[in-house]
């Protein structure tokens, strides 16, 4: 029987996911396993021998050409070819085909709209969308997802947008504000023009308020509290969002 002969510089490798990096005008690769350069990256997965398949630097893992031991030399200034995998798995760009790039695309948006229906309502009814909902109307304004940034942040650009095609805002907080004292009509008409005031009475040189207001608001009126009654008011979460949860009735 006739042996398929294998230079010894090359090693065949399937189904992995490959991290490139270019340096001192040359193009190295390492092979990884597939899910496991975000984890590592995002330091869930702490093991690189779970990571890499193996501990070797290539100039082209497709045609498993290993790369040379006086390249690595001139470019990362040693041969430890296990620390120059750490230091392109942590650095290098991250090769994906354009069935996995769409894949990641829609497990994102999928991320971003499941933020959403947990942060927003429709206004009229006061109950969340359903994901779907949400997912269709970041598709309509042909949203795009930036692949550095997180799921909250891209859920809260991605918010007033959205109310170009849905009736959308934030589900409020409602708060019960309690100050004394020379501050309480200064606070007490601040307070108004932020959100919707359900309840109000001074009693004496006090104010006691429950307010309905929108979370973005919420930091700058604990700064007005704390300004205008020198940290002696008190700001009380009472509920951090007021939805209506309850069933329509089926007529």
């Amino acid at each position: 029987m006739s042996k398929i002969f294998t230079p010894t510089n090359q090693i065949r490798l399937t189904n992995v996911a490959i991290v490139r990096m270019k340096k001192g005008g040359k193009r190295f690769e390492i092979a990884c396993y597939k899910n496991k350069v975000l984890s590592w990256r995002n330091k869930v997965e702490k093991d690189i021998d779970e990571v890499l398949q193996t501990h070797s630097v290539f100039t082209n893992v497709s045609k498993g050409q290993v790369a040379k031991k006086e390249d690595l030399v001139a470019a990362f200034g040693k041969d430890d070819q296990t620390e120059i995998c750490k230091l392109i798995l942590d650095k290098g760009e991250l090769q994906v085909s354009g069935k996995e790039r769409q894949e990641q695309l829609d497990a994102s948006v999928k991320d971003v709209a499941n933020t959403i229906a947990g942060l927003c309502v429709n206004p009229e009814t006061k109950r969340p969308y359903p994901i779907s909902i949400i997912e269709k109307g970041l598709k309509d304004i042909h949203f795009s997802v930036k692949p550095n940034r997180s799921a909250k942040q891209l859920a809260l650009e991605a918010i007033p947008q959205l109310k170009t095609s849905l009736p959308i805002e934030r589900a409020q907080m409602r708060l019960k504000i309690t100050v004394s004292g020379h501050s309480c009509k200064s606070i007490a008409e601040k307070v108004g023009n932020m959100g919707t005031v359900e309840d109000k009475e001074f009693m004496g040189n006090g104010l006691t308020m429950t307010v309905l207001i929108d979370p973005g608001y919420y930091r700058q009126l604990d700064e007005i509290m704390q300004a205008e009654t020198k940290g002696q008011g008190r700001l009380e979460v009472l509920s951090l969002k007021e939805v209506n949860d309850s069933e329509e009735a089926i007529e």
